[in-house]
């Protein structure tokens, strides 16, 4: 068990993690979701309603994997942005796209997804993926990826969330705290930073309380969407026109 870091110290303890790991980054999701991951993405740019020749901003991107499935929904004509506080992670992002079809509408830079530095209103939509869970400050991050979106647009977050049947949820908890953290020390040799995913996805927000803050961010048609029984959630929200 890995005792969270305090708001105050968050952001740095996040960002050295993820510059730790992030060489097998890719390879962990895959095997932690069973291949699952891919798809998820893709259903959340649905959800973002995303259209060809559109404007996407993709907070916490890391690898770029969701940056990528944005670029495919726009196209060549797309301008798609992905952010990341981690420079490993984005420079593994840029290597993930070299050979990427849509790479040119690509852009990928290192800030804070606490303060975005973009002006008011320039995105179609904005998404995040397992990434509002190793923030300092959740509200602030939906704010600010509201801020940046285009009246009508949508704001969409896929994350680890709350599973909905008992037994199942502590079953799922079990298995996530042994073998996470094992494979991580055998797949990355951090057994410390998986321990950290297991212990943050476990104090992370439930997703009909995260759709909430969605709401008090000033988005509404907020909601969320389960997968795999809870294990996953989409959470999404519009801004109002």
């Amino acid at each position: 068990m890995v005792n969270l870091p305090g708001k105050e110290d968050k952001a740095q303890y996040v960002q050295e993690t993820f510059n730790a790991i992030a060489k097998n980054y890719d390879l962990m999701n895959t095997l932690m979701t069973l291949g699952l991951d891919k798809s998820w993405r893709r259903l959340e740019v649905k959800r973002a309603e995303l259209k060809e020749g559109g404007t996407g901003l993709d907070v916490c991107c890391g690898t770029g994997m969701l940056t990528m499935e944005l670029a495919r929904a726009a196209g060549p004509a797309g301008r798609i942005t992905g952010l990341d506080f981690s420079e490993n992670m984005l420079e593994v992002a840029r290597q993930n796209i070299r050979d990427f079809a849509f790479k040119d509408s690509i852009r990928l830079i290192q800030g804070d997804a606490m303060s975005l530095p973009f002006e008011n209103n320039v995105f179609d939509c904005a998404t995040v993926g397992w990434g509002l869970r190793n923030v300092p400050d959740i509200f602030k991050v939906v704010q600010e990826m509201a801020r940046v979106v285009k009246p009508g647009g949508k704001v969409v977050s896929l994350d680890m969330a709350q599973p909905v049947t008992p037994v199942f949820r502590e079953l799922y908890w079990l298995c996530f705290n042994r073998v996470i953290p094992a494979m991580g020390k055998l797949f990355s040799g951090n057994k410390k930073a998986y321990d950290y995913l297991h212990d943050s996805a476990k104090a992370f927000v439930h997703q009909k309380e995260l759709a909430g803050i969605f709401a008090r961010a000033g988005l509404v048609e907020t909601r969320c969407l389960n997968l795999c029984g809870g294990v996953v959630a989409i959470v999404e929200g519009r801004k109002a026109f």
